[in-house]
């Protein structure tokens, strides 16, 4: 069990809470309750109010996520991440290979079955398919492998893995949508933007841990090491 005092906390007002969730810990609760930032976090709530992701994380995807703390930030934040411009996520991920085009769009419709609890792309809107969009930049190329920022215009299941994986992209790591490795993705959840409930824009920003292969990208490396300083 992953204690609350090892939940990062990076911003918190009276409405909501932005935390740095560690790899292995659910978003909200499940069979494995006490394992969730929600649970962790419960005392945080506003008379009553159980403590709610606004955007929720694979279990083993790290990196920045807002809870909110009240029934009138949910409210308000669910509508804000309907009309996205108004609530920015955008990522780190790695890719096995590099795309042909180093910057643009990707669009798909995407299917979920919840029984494999996996995503796949198909040709033609049917009843449980969505629409998933997300733009993105390669930043820099390394020993076969390219990291790319990219932004969610949508947020489905799994999409950037499945997105990336149905071009023969696979996140680095991400063995169940075949890339060499285990089911640990390469992807971290690296700057939220948003509109708070008196209209000012917030923007918190934070950077994957040094490990492989991260670790490869001087982009990421320079950048941490001047954090670090400061």
């Amino acid at each position: 069990m992953i204690e609350e005092r090892h939940i990062e906390a990076l911003y918190e007002d009276g409405d909501i809470l932005i935390i740095h969730k560690p790899v292995g810990l659910l978003s909200a609760p499940s069979r494995d309750e006490e394992n969730s930032a929600s649970f962790l976090l419960r005392e945080k709530g506003k008379d009553g109010f159980p403590v709610t992701p606004v955007n929720r994380l694979d279990r083993n995807v790290g990196g920045l996520m807002m809870l909110v703390k009240n029934r009138a930030a949910a409210a308000y934040f669910s509508s804000a991440v309907a009309r996205h411009e108004e609530f920015v996520k955008e990522y780190l991920a790695v890719l096995e290979g590099s795309p042909d085009e180093k910057e643009g769009t990707l669009t798909d419709l995407l299917f979920k079955d919840s029984a494999k609890n996996k995503t796949f792309v198909v040709k033609r809107m049917r009843k449980g398919v969505k629409e998933a969009s997300l733009s993105y930049r390669v930043l820099e190329e390394r020993e076969g492998l390219s990291l790319v920022l990219v932004r969610l215009h949508t947020g489905r299941t799994h999409q950037i893995r499945v997105q990336f994986a149905s071009r023969r992209l696979p996140l680095y790591g991400d063995g169940k949508y075949g890339a060499k490795g285990k089911d640990t993705p390469a992807l971290y959840s690296h700057r939220l933007s948003f509109l708070d409930r008196k209209g000012n824009r917030q923007t918190l920003a934070a950077l994957p841990p040094l490990a492989y292969p991260w670790s490869l990208f001087s982009c990421l490396t320079e950048k941490k090491g001047t954090n670090d300083e400061e």
